[in-house]
């Protein structure tokens, strides 16, 4: 079980780096949209989707019963504030001097679309599917808002920078991974909820970049290949 379970997380969180690949050593001026960039989002909802059965032996409350069996008295508020940090990062370079691929005005107005797309579907689920936490405290457990919102910012940092630094895409997309963890070592979540938030956050931020218009000013910067 736990082998299979490790595997499993694995192989979800960490196929980030497949969709990642770049397809040019120029960074094309706009994030456009292809099939491709669809499959890591959707197989993580679906996965999440399947994963959301509500029977004593369903696979989320197999890994729950997992979580409590070994780290029982596990607590930690620090995904409350991880969850933001690849934002912190993607300004904060920008800041140091490092810079990101759309500029400031133009990254922001991408930023405030996808949050809203984001926090506008992670809402509207919560709502209407009225899941009960595995802690048992409320029923707006699915999907992970924390695990959303750290995707999404993660997405942007990734957008903004892997073409200047390539490894930027694994660094972001494992810190995400490791806040939808701690979201179920906390018991704040079961592994549905995650897995959707998850591709909930890659999705909005992507349809963000996908839909933008960049008119408010100079839109991209062409990094080459170090």
């Amino acid at each position: 079980m736990k082998k299979w379970l490790l595997f499993f997380l694995c192989t979800s969180f960490l196929s980030f780096g497949h969709a990642q690949i770049r397809d040019s050593i120029i960074a094309p001026p706009y994030p456009s949209f292809t099939v491709r960039q669809l499959s890591l989002p959707l197989t993580l909802a679906v996965l999440g989707i399947a994963a959301n059965g509500n029977g004593r032996e369903s696979f989320k409350k197999e890994v729950a019963e997992e979580r409590n069996e070994h780290m029982a008295k596990f607590h930690t508020s620090v995904d409350n504030y991880l969850q933001f940090a690849p934002l912190a990062i993607a300004y904060g370079l920008d800041a140091a001097g490092v810079k990101s691929k759309t500029d400031l005005l133009n990254r922001s107005a991408i930023l405030v679309k996808g949050e809203l797309l984001m926090m506008g579907s992670v809402s509207i689920l919560k709502k209407y599917t009225h899941q009960l936490r595995p802690d048992g405290s409320t029923y707006n457990s699915f999907p992970s808002g924390h695990t959303a919102q750290a995707f999404a910012a993660a997405t942007l940092l990734s957008e903004e920078y892997k073409d200047r630094l390539p490894w930027m895409p694994y660094a972001a997309y494992g810190l995400a991974s490791g806040v939808g963890m701690l979201r179920m070592a906390n018991n704040r979540h079961y592994i549905s909820d995650v897995l959707l938030g998850a591709g909930i956050g890659i999705l909005s931020m992507k349809v963000a970049y996908w839909t933008h218009q960049y008119k408010w000013g100079k839109h991209t910067t062409h990094f080459e290949n170090p």
